[in-house]
């Protein structure tokens, strides 16, 4: 494939080339930006919900759950106060019990065992596939035909989908159940479905640099099941379905009427936003199509990712990574460590080793710059940095 043409200054210097960073840098992500087009819409909607006094639990989180499960696909919506917490109380309102197993992929964020964890169950971690990235089928039989499982957490990891008919298949077949964390693929369909309506339950966040992000923390479960949907509301809410009727042990788990105005209001140019990401994805894929030492994200037959984030795959990945930060690219590594090696896990017995596509996978991946905003000579500087990167000098 024909170089890229670039602006930027092609300088030697100690037998290694090196692309000059001439142009103006690129960010990992660009909030800023996103929120300059949005500022007085948000402004004038908190201004409203200040002058009506009205702060937790009314009609803006109230709107926007209605309005988040119609773009789920999903019949009922419960808003929370975190992703963390949307993962906790499903796993509460599903049944979890102290010391219930519960699969998890090693390779996500720590939130997902995380929430395990927090109600006193245990996580069963398991490899993923090479592939995808997303947890390993075989993995997934093989630790419910061997030992046994409560359930599975499926992580749609960096926006792809997991396989859920084949997850559906297993957890059938041993009476399990599905938790989907969805907390990176927000619009993302499986077999053109929508997740977080696929399994019992979904759920998501809404951190800041999601593509669907709160102005702050945000998080939200998913189901087509009225009874679990009540059974959440009630827990995120000190366990009251109605006022000083503590029916449950509950939490505060609310989100604020501030928080749940902007997400409608940015909910509203999600669409949008989850085609300029594939259209940033599309063009990456093209200009690096055939670049030595880089592994582009697979997209399985049955997935349409939403490109949360596009990581890459390349040796020496720490080196590139310094290389790229000298040219004016920010990346960003998720996850650098898997979970099994971390340091609040190690009571569950796994050295390095166990989980050989999840530790190979830590050790080369990289996040470049993803999200709407970027602009398409931004892709092209992006890409052929990182071919400057990895071709020289390895």
């Amino acid at each position: 494939m024909q170089r890229l043409r670039t602006n930027a200054r092609t300088v030697r210097g100690g037998g290694r080339m090196t692309v000059a960073a001439v142009r103006p840098p690129v960010p990992l992500v660009d909030l800023a930006e996103q929120h300059a087009t949005l500022h007085d819409e948000i402004l004038s909607a908190w201004s409203r919900i200040l002058r009506a006094g009205e702060f937790a639990s009314g009609r803006e989180v109230a709107a926007f759950e209605g309005e988040f499960a119609n773009a789920c696909e999903a019949r009922h919506c419960v808003a929370v106060s975190t992703g963390t917490d949307a993962l906790v109380l499903a796993l509460r309102a599903l049944g979890t019990r102290s010391r219930s197993r519960v699969i998890v992929p090693a390779n996500t964020f720590v939130a997902s065992a995380e929430a395990v964890k927090l109600v006193g169950a245990v996580p069963v971690l398991v490899d993923c596939d090479p592939l995808t990235r997303t947890v390993s089928i075989e993995a997934v039989e093989r630790e419910f035909r061997l030992r046994g499982a409560t359930g599975i957490i499926a992580v749609h990891l960096y926006g792809h989908p997991a396989d859920m008919d084949a997850l559906a298949e297993i957890a059938s077949a041993y009476g399990g159940w599905i938790i989907e964390d969805a907390a990176q693929a927000h619009l993302a369909r499986y077999r053109g479905s929508r997740v977080g309506a696929l399994a019992r339950i979904g759920c998501f966040s809404f951190y800041s640099s999601k593509n669907l992000g709160a102005t702050g923390e945000g998080g939200a479960v998913t189901t087509n099941d009225a009874a679990l949907a009540d059974v959440v509301r009630a827990l995120r809410h000190h366990g009251q379905r109605e006022r000083n009727r503590h029916e449950l042990v509950g939490c505060n788990a609310r989100l604020t009427e501030l928080t749940a105005a902007a997400l409608r209001i940015k909910l509203r140019r999600l669409h949008a936003w989850t085609s300029e990401r594939r259209r940033v994805a599309a063009r990456y894929a093209a200009a690096l199509e055939g670049a030595q030492g880089i592994r582009l994200p697979h997209t399985a037959e049955w997935a349409e990712p939403v490109w949360h984030l596009f990581a890459v795959e390349v040796d020496h990945r720490d080196s590139v990574r310094a290389r790229l930060a000298e040219m004016g690219v920010a990346t960003g590594v998720h996850y650098p460590t898997p979970i099994h090696l971390q340091p609040a896990y190690t009571h569950l017995g796994h050295g390095v080793g166990t989980f050989p596509a999840a530790e190979r996978s830590s050790a080369r991946v990289l996040s470049v710059p993803m999200f709407p905003e970027l602009r398409d000579e931004q892709v092209d500087q992006v890409a052929e940095s990182l071919r400057a990167a990895t071709e020289d000098g390895w």
